[in-house]
């Protein structure tokens, strides 16, 4: 192994200073947490354990109630509407069972909201898509308020729901929590062709019927969909952030070796629980090294934009400060390895296959690129993730393995990656800042300069396309998407269109203080602009015309400086749509952080 990169020292070394207040603050809550009387159940009133074992099977009830045995909170984000969440359906039995054999008991402490932005993407929905991370993150909080568990298991896998997971079980720093997948579906059609009938749909050159048939023999099992969106790149966090078991992240749900990770997991949970003699609180392991190496493995991997919103706001809950900045010098030293669809053609599958999570994790750590230090559920540190787990006859059997990539097209190895740099950039400029991801998109369109087409939502974006008037070299610009204005939803369905023009030969990019996706693609995409619209952001105030200047490569994003000088003009009825639930989360809106900070609660400023 390499001595660590001088620029990851550099930085984690900054963000230590940055956050040294607030992190000690959120310290000093777990240190009360665990001295607080509430946090040993056996002080707890007889009452109030008669409620707590009341439901539990009657040879559990009494070592619970006695706090003989260690206790095993599971929370979970089931429902048998979104594949990537039905496998979970059957995790708590087999969960139950594994600790009954282990001198433990498990109970369902809670479940949380799971929503699926491919169902709602462009639709209401999609306005309480990133909210639902912070009320996920109190339904945990809730889950785990009853003050009954030594550990808890979280099970959960897609685009909001392992953020919020995270966030909350850090309010509960004090616990040791390991998280749980469920694993990806078998692959269906190749990505190419999905993404062709796609496109083909939306020069109206392709049918209703053939869009779904496509659709559904992408989409067409239990699991989670197989690119390499926001909901992989979720799994792959979870691992290089060491709160799986290793090797865990891209199993089958239905596979014998799914089944005995998730045995797995909850004796690793009773082990380190807070009767064990390995006793591991989620608050003390994830700290800022957890959080650089997170960001290693999303730039590494190039993984999805969400994630510039999720770990700031994943790293407030543990008191610690991250900035766009860190990511765009850790950039700069991080190399591309992976190349997985929509960043290439291979699946997820195919990626584990290749060697996966413990092939990127092995490479950098060997080139200095990844900080071995960090803490995690299971053995050391981070160089324990570097092996692979078979099935022996009763139990997971570990071997330590090398860095070996076995197909060259999706995983290549430090000293010659797919691009020397991470996939990720940050821009800065006269709009403000913003991200920008860059693995897919070819290297003559990551310049634009070109007349901006302004619109407020993306309905009227398509009516344009329709009418052929963005045939043309063009910056789109949404704005009115921000967290504070509709809840950042995302504008994946401008994917399409945008490609389809740049097909045609004309130079495009999209300029938006909303969302793109963690499925963004070729065409180049100023996402996140802050400060938003709402918030008096110069995006509010570029009309059609206005030339902008999009460079990805300098980092910057411009135009003409007389833009400053106009008044915003919010658009007439604007943000009155209370319907499909969206009044309920006006607050929410109201009080959410930048996108820098997580576009969501401002959990930072409360340590």
């Amino acid at each position: 192994m390499s001595k660590l990169h001088p620029t990851i020292l550099n930085v984690t070394k900054r963000i230590i200073e940055r956050s040294k207040l607030t992190r000690q603050n959120y310290l000093n809550n777990i240190q009360a947490m665990e001295k607080d009387v509430d946090n040993d159940r056996s002080q707890v009133s007889c009452s109030n354990m008669a409620h707590a074992a009341a439901a539990a099977p009657i040879d559990e009830q009494s070592s619970i109630l006695m706090n003989s045995k260690p206790n095993i909170g599971i929370v979970s984000a089931y429902n048998d509407m979104l594949s990537a969440h039905k496998p979970l359906e059957h995790f708590p039995k087999i969960i139950k069972a594994a600790a009954n054999k282990f001198g433990a008991t498990a109970q369902m402490a809670g479940a949380v909201p799971a929503m699926c932005d491919g169902v709602t993407q462009g639709r209401p929905g999609m306005e309480l898509s990133l909210m639902s991370r912070d009320v996920i993150a109190m339904s945990t909080a809730v889950a785990l308020s009853h003050g009954v568990y030594d550990a808890a298991l979280c099970l959960g896998v897609c685009d909001k729901i392992v953020p919020g997971l995270v966030i909350g079980s850090l309010s509960f720093g004090h616990l040791p929590i390991i998280f749980v997948p469920a694993g990806p579906m078998s692959t269906g059609i190749p990505n190419e062709e999905k993404n062709r009938i796609r496109n083909e749909f939306a020069k109206g050159k392709a049918t209703r019927e053939e869009l779904l048939k496509v659709e559904i023999a992408a989409y067409h099992g239990e699991g989670t969909c197989t690119f390499y969106g926001t909901a992989n790149s979720n799994q792959m966090l979870m691992e290089i952030m060491g709160l799986h078991l290793p090797g865990s992240a891209f199993v089958h749900p239905h596979s014998d070796l799914r089944n005995a990770y998730n045995v797995a997991a909850t004796q690793q949970a009773i082990s380190i629980s807070r009767k064990g003699n390995d006793i591991r609180p989620i608050g003390k392991i994830i700290d800022e090294r957890s959080f650089i190496n997170a960001i290693i493995g999303l730039l590494a991997t190039g993984g999805s934009t969400n994630h510039t919103l999720h770990l700031p706001a994943m790293a407030a809950a543990a008191g610690i400060k991250l900035l766009w900045e860190d990511f765009v010098d850790l950039s700069e030293v991080i190399p591309l390895l992976a190349r997985v669809y929509p960043n290439g053609s291979a699946d997820v599958n195919q990626f584990h296959a290749a060697g996966g999570m413990s092939f990127i994790i092995g490479e950098l750590l060997d080139a200095g690129l990844l900080d071995g230090t960090a803490k995690t559920v299971w053995g050391k540190n981070i160089f324990n993730y570097v092996s692979e787990a078979t099935l022996g006859k009763s139990e997971l059997l570990w071997k330590k393995t090398k860095s070996k990539s076995y197909d060259n097209k999706i995983l290549k190895y430090v000293k010659n990656p797919h691009q020397k740099k991470g996939g990720l950039k940050i821009l800065k400029g006269n709009i403000g800042k913003g991200v920008i991801k860059i693995s897919a998109v070819d290297f003559k369109n990551q310049k634009i300069k070109a007349p901006a087409m302004v619109f407020n939502n993306q309905t009227d974006v398509k009516k344009a396309y329709e009418k052929g008037l963005l045939n043309k070299d063009v910056v789109v610009v949404v704005r009115f998407q921000g967290p504070k204005a509709n809840g950042m939803p995302e504008l994946h369905a401008l994917t399409p269109i945008l490609s389809n023009i740049q097909d045609l030969g004309f130079k495009v990019a999209l300029l938006t203080d909303g969302r793109m996706s963690g499925a963004s693609g070729k065409v180049p995409a100023a996402i996140h602009v802050i400060p938003e619209a709402l918030d008096n952001g110069i995006i509010g105030k570029i009309l059609d015309g206005d030339i902008i200047d999009i460079d990805a490569v300098s980092g910057r994003i411009e135009v003409n400086e007389t833009v400053a000088k106009r008044d915003i003009k919010v658009p007439s009825k604007f943000n009155q749509k209370n319907t499909f639930g969206r009044n309920l989360f006006s607050l929410l809106r109201q009080n959410a952080s930048s996108a820098e900070n997580g576009a969501g609660l401002d959990i930072i400023n409360n340590y």
